[in-house]
């Protein structure tokens, strides 16, 4: 049923159908029956480019190039050599409305509608490093703010004169704040989702904890986000959806702290496995699934497809089923 080819070779044979030079689309139109977003494209270095330079044209970050294009240099990945551009897009599970940020994915994702069409437009992020976590639940816009003020914490400031850098009390507007131009503030206290002054680091584990963008994405989300709006911020590593009657699995590896990282994860892939085919059962490819698991490039790969409950399954439940074919393949 399915191609039995190494992964990356075998995705980057599809793309031929959705391939097209770079691109940043800010909107992507949703179909609320589908859980996927986006299509898969590639784009051809040229002589001075870097992955950085490349993500940042098509609306990606550091982390989603590297980990799409595996053996790339990502400072010099040399002329005329195809770069995997990874846009396409499982969505998140639970709600789709308001902001969504998959820290896992260094991700955010803006559900709203254009028209009478529902659409999510979706940037990536830099987050928070190991001892600096960006906070994960359910939060709301607390209020905005252009060309804020920046006024380091205490903390911060003690840790960049520990390197010798003394910090001002405030940083007024301009090119040496590193929030940007625009900024929203969070319920929790001391996180924001803002802009920078350094966007070659978009897409990293790299902030004190707050969400920092691009400073063209910023721009476009300021106005489009009210204060009040909700925002969930969620660490789904591995995340499994459904597109018509096919059934995908996109898998990042974990972050770097992140207690997830200490086991195999074969288990949580299996409970999320069960959960997705709980009402839908699924006939599933597991070496292919394993393969993605492994190869964790951040790219949804089709793995099962649907089959008919009633003329395909016995009495015992889908999850059941599942539990049983998963016990067959275990992960090694």
């Amino acid at each position: 049923m399915f191609p039995r080819l190494p992964l990356l070779p075998a995705l980057l044979a599809t793309l031929a159908v959705f391939t097209s030079g770079p691109l940043r689309a800010e909107l992507l139109l949703r179909d609320p029956t589908s859980d996927l977003v986006g299509a898969l494209a590639t784009a051809r270095a040229d002589i001075e480019d870097t992955l950085t330079d490349i993500a940042r044209r098509t609306g990606l970050g550091y982390e989603d190039m590297l980990r799409a294009n595996p053996g790339v240099d990502p400072w010099l990945p040399g002329t005329e050599t195809d770069i995997v551009l990874p846009t396409r897009y499982v969505l998140p599970a639970g709600g789709r409305d308001g902001l969504v940020v998959n820290i896992a994915e260094y991700r955010l994702y803006f559900f709203t509608r254009l028209g009478e069409r529902e659409a999510v437009a979706t940037f990536p992020v830099s987050i928070g490093r190991m001892d600096w976590e960006t906070p994960i639940g359910a939060h709301r816009i607390l209020s905005k703010q252009a060309r804020p003020t920046w006024f380091p914490p205490d903390s911060i400031r003690a840790e960049h004169a520990a390197e010798g850098d003394i910090l001002p009390r405030s940083i007024p507007p301009g090119p040496d704040n590193p929030l940007g131009d625009y900024a929203l503030r969070l319920s929790q206290a001391g996180y924001l989702i803002h802009g920078t002054n350094k966007p070659v680091g978009i897409g990293m584990q790299v902030t004190h904890g707050c969400i920092r963008m691009y400073p063209e994405d910023i721009e476009w989300l300021f106005p489009q986000v009210p204060v009040g709006a909700t925002i969930k911020i969620v660490n789904e590593p591995l995340k499994f959806g459904w597109i018509g009657d096919e059934l995908y699995f996109e898998a990042h590896p974990p972050l770097e702290g992140d207690p997830a990282a200490n086991g195999d994860g074969s288990t949580d892939m299996i409970a999320l496995l069960v959960r997705a085919t709980s009402t839908r059962a699924a006939t599933v490819d597991w070496d292919v699934m394993e393969e993605v698991y492994r190869a964790r490039l951040g790219i949804p790969v089709r793995v099962g497809t649907a089959k008919a409950l009633a003329n395909e399954l016995p009495a015992a439940s889908p999850v059941a089923i599942e539990r049983s074919q998963a016990d067959k393949y275990p992960l090694r």
